[in-house]
């Protein structure tokens, strides 16, 4: 049986490592200063970004960005999530992705 909070704590230092290697400053919140409302990974590149992280293989992806929304204050909510032997996929809300690309 895999210890899913562990998993997690993978999965977000899987990611900020990830973010790394493209050229950005990320860490992993909770291994610094706990939830607090806080993302899972924070960029210093990315501060308009609330990022919550999965590492899962059956997401509930409206859950997630329930969860995601509920915590990001006024911040972007973005879900950065993928399965085993898969890539990383990233879900947010049609309104933000358009004014990203804009």
């Amino acid at each position: 049986m895999v210890n899913s909070r562990a998993k997690g704590a993978a999965g977000e230092r899987e990611l900020a490592n990830k973010l790394k290697e493209h050229g950005f400053t990320a860490r992993r919140t909770q291994q610094f200063c706990g939830k607090a409302g806080d993302s899972d990974v924070v960029c210093t590149e990315l501060t308009s970004y609330h990022i919550e992280v999965k590492r899962v293989q059956n997401l509930n992806v409206d859950k997630a960005i329930d969860q995601a929304t509920r915590d990001c204050g006024d911040k972007t909510p973005v879900v950065i999530h993928r399965k085993n032997n898969r890539p990383w996929l990233v879900t947010l809300y049609l309104e933000d992705w358009l004014e990203i690309v804009k």
